[in-house]
């Protein structure tokens, strides 16, 4: 409808004289009672055109009359200063109702962005422990928005960025084979490290928890002491073999696929790191000072302290880059591979450090808007109110299995959406393990169940969907709203996509559930004439189509059957 009323009101603008590119920009009002779709073009042409608002949509309504389809388009509204209301006619409804049940699995996608690419790069935990919580958010964040993508019809790949080099990786190999030397000989003499004993040749910074005496234990039982002599570093390959395992399986748990997996050792053994000084250096934005290398981010407006302009090290004295470099390359890679967009989803802690990226990106002269980061806020885990630490034999923080192990899958998923992005989330555990309508995700997931249930009992006693129900006998207005709210879903999906915010598809699953719950209060199926009960089928078989679509966008399962709720 959109698409239409845009087409419709374009010449009209131009022939009123609008300066080009005003539009109708169609959004839909939060109110009902203020129709079904509304514009503020007239506000916008008031001082274009040196008119009063009121008297502008006087004017395009009285145009609009006359060109609009009533088969479409039931009225045209004035409210307000000079909003245009529009009012969808019962005939529409219908129709694209009927293109609802026609499409049914495919119902929600739309084809916005056909043709154009969309890498999306998330999670990115380096294989040195289990994911955590805060991982979490991130992952289900970027798996959703890549779903999201698809239905809205980009072409979207999902990557996972890690680096299984460098000191980090050597202090893993280091922890593990401290382990393995007390198994050897329990005689070693230990320390005390944040409450852990460890042996004395643990590392400084080493990783601490039971998964690292669990691959230690690993490897005594395989090699006995064998490892001790052998070349190479097999502790630390080993560790990267079993946390990366172990990675895997949680987002396989989670519902989450990658497409690719790129190493940061990519961008050091091919070069990029070294070429991406040299190009900065040759544009005039690299000085050597105090043994670093220092990128002059204070020449592109970057400031610090006390807004004092501020320089970025690449190079550390030691030699060693700082992440900023990799970062670098690894997007320089992302842009020349060939995709039109890419996305990032950062934790918070990476809102000052990302835009040093972006400016390098426009120095060396690429396009730095096809990127873009989608920046969240981290996760609080709360029970009966108060902020807690869930026990973990892992190590000093809540791993992202401790959590599904609590609440499942499903819950997980839909608790890390439920809120914007830029939001911080309390998560609520006794919320979350709650078999009610107060625990969003059972509310949905029943309202799906309870729609089949209706279904299967209507059938039972003879109810039959005809392939042709009369959608023209949906009058009343539950029916009315829940048909407006049902035929959403593709709006809504492009919407949450483009924003990057898939909180939106989540809140307006409750919308349907709750339409969906009235509809069911005013409008009975078993008893009435056949040709109204088989109306109402569709209607119900409709909301179940939305209600799993929208479910499986955000990755969460659609129960046929389910525990009535307490």
């Amino acid at each position: 409808m959109k698409a239409y009323l845009e087409e419709i009101l374009r010449p009209i603008l131009a022939s009123m004289g609008a300066p080009e590119g005003v539009s109708g920009d169609f959004e839909t009002p939060g109110n009902a009672d203020h129709g079904d779709l509304a514009t503020s073009a007239a506000l916008r042409l008031a001082k274009p055109l040196r008119r009063a608002p009121r008297a502008i949509a006087e004017d395009l309504q009285s145009r609009l009359r006359d060109v609009l389809d009533p088969a479409r388009v039931a009225a045209v509204e004035i409210a307000g200063p000079g909003f245009l209301n529009f009012r969808f006619a019962p005939a529409y409804l219908a129709e694209r109702l009927a293109d609802l049940l026609a499409r049914a699995d495919t119902y929600g996608r739309t084809d916005g962005g056909q043709g154009k690419t969309v890498l999306v790069e998330y999670v990115s935990a380096n294989p040195t422990g289990p994911l955590t919580v805060g991982h979490g958010r991130n992952a289900v964040l970027g798996d959703t928005i890549t779903s999201l993508l698809d239905w809205a019809g980009f072409s979207a790949t999902r990557e996972y960025y890690f680096n299984d080099g460098g000191r980090q990786m050597r202090v893993l190999g280091q922890s593990v084979r401290a382990r393995y030397e007390a198994l050897v000989d329990p005689s070693l003499p230990t320390k005390e490290v944040d409450g852990y004993r460890v042996p004395e040749s643990f590392p400084e910074g080493g990783y601490l928890g039971g998964y690292i005496g669990d691959i230690a234990g690993t490897l005594f039982d395989a090699h006995g002491a064998s490892l001790l002599t052998a070349e190479g570093d097999p502790f630390r390959e080993a560790a990267q073999a079993a946390i990366f395992a172990d990675i895997r399986a949680t987002l396989e748990r989670l519902g989450v696929r990658m497409d690719v997996y790129f190493n940061e050792r990519t961008v050091y053994e091919n070069g990029a790191i070294e070429r991406v000084v040299e190009r900065l250096r040759a544009a005039g934005y690299v000085e050597d000072r105090d043994g670093a290398v220092w990128f002059l981010t204070s020449k592109l407006g970057k400031v610090g302290k006390e807004n004092e302009p501020a320089d970025t090290v690449l190079v550390k004295s030691t030699g060693e880059p700082t992440y900023r470099l990799p970062d670098i390359a690894y997007h320089i890679d992302k842009l020349d591979r060939g995709f039109d967009a890419t996305i990032d989803i950062l934790g918070a802690d990476h809102i000052a450090t990302f835009p040093d990226v972006l400016r390098a990106l426009e120095v060396l002269g690429y396009d730095a808007g096809r990127v873009g980061a989608v920046i969240y806020q981290f996760v609080t885990l709360v029970r009966s109110g108060q902020p807690v630490k869930m026990s973990t034999r892992k190590a000093n923080y809540v791993t992202l299995d401790e959590l599904m192990d609590e609440v499942g899958e499903d819950v997980t998923r839909f608790f890390f959406l439920m809120r914007a992005p830029t939001t911080h989330l309390e998560f609520d555990l006794d919320l979350a393990k709650e078999a009610s309508d107060k625990n969003p995700v059972y509310y949905l997931q029943y309202a799906h169940a309870r729609v089949c249930s209706i279904l299967r009992k209507a059938e039972e006693v003879g109810v039959t969907f005809s392939a042709a129900p009369d959608l023209a006998l949906l009058t009343n207005e539950a029916e009315v709203t829940l048909t407006k709210n049902l035929l959403r879903l593709p709006d809504v999906i492009a919407g949450a996509a483009n924003a990057r915010e898939p909180h939106l598809l989540a809140t307006y699953l409750r919308e349907v559930a709750s339409s969906f719950t009235q509809f069911y209060g005013a409008s009975r199926i078993v008893g009435e004439a056949p040709a109204l009960a088989s109306a109402r089928m569709a209607l119900a078989t409709a909301a179940r189509v939305v209600l799993a679509n929208g479910l499986s966008v955000l990755g969460i399962s659609a129960p046929e059957r389910m525990e009535p709720r307490t």
